[in-house]
């Protein structure tokens, strides 16, 4: 069983990231479970540079496998905010209704066309003494003028998925993880993780 340390606390993104997982055989570990409590500094300029910023620094702080997820929502009207401030969008310790909010009123007044978005994921694989792998994924959608939906976390409520005309926070969850933005990024990871533990097992065999 390979564990696998995943660089983030939030319990939205951690419960997403077992579930695409559960057909491995790996145990997945948060960075606190395994006694991690820094904060990682993302000074990266894009989603790729912060994922692999936070999972090189778990792959070396444990001497394991780690995975990062550096995600947000971008506006292309609103010159690509909130982008890679997405979870800070409305401050360093914003709320996701904050940041909500603030998107919200950025695009008050504005067109249905200015209203058209995409959220990205770009998902990191570390392991020590190798290099880090980056997998990414996009959904397009458009921000509504209000809520809808109690599910999912962050803008959830917010991105409508023109296919189904619901939001990520109104989608049941097997839908969300197959068209979702984290949900493409780690199944590329999924597969390459697949293809790696397959490598390891036929080499521990031959031992």
């Amino acid at each position: 069983m390979q564990v696998i340390i995943l660089a983030t606390g939030n319990p939205g993104k951690v419960a997403e990231f077992r579930v695409l997982v559960s057909h491995l055989p790996v145990e997945m570990r948060t960075a606190k479970e395994v006694g991690y409590h820094q904060d990682i500094e993302e000074t990266g300029k894009s989603f790729a540079e912060n994922a692999i910023i936070k999972a090189e620094a778990l792959a070396e702080f444990t001497g394991l496998w780690a995975i990062a997820d550096d995600s947000g929502i971008v506006v292309p009207s609103l010159n690509n905010e909130p982008g890679v401030y997405s979870a800070r969008y409305a401050g360093e310790h914003a709320t996701d209704a904050e940041n909500n909010q603030k998107l919200l009123r950025r695009l008050d007044n504005s067109e249905e066309w200015e209203r058209r978005a995409y959220f990205v994921s770009e998902i990191a694989l570390a392991r020590p003494g190798l290099p880090t792998e980056t997998f990414r994924g996009e959904c397009e959608g458009i921000i509504l003028r209000e809520a809808r939906g109690t599910g999912g976390f962050g803008y959830d409520p917010l991105f409508l998925v023109p296919e189904f005309q619901l939001t990520y926070a109104q989608l049941p969850m097997e839908i969300k993880n197959r068209i979702s933005h984290r949900g493409k990024a780690m199944d590329l990871c999924a597969k390459r993780m697949e293809e790696l533990l397959h490598v390891t097992e036929s080499a521990e065999s031959i031992k």
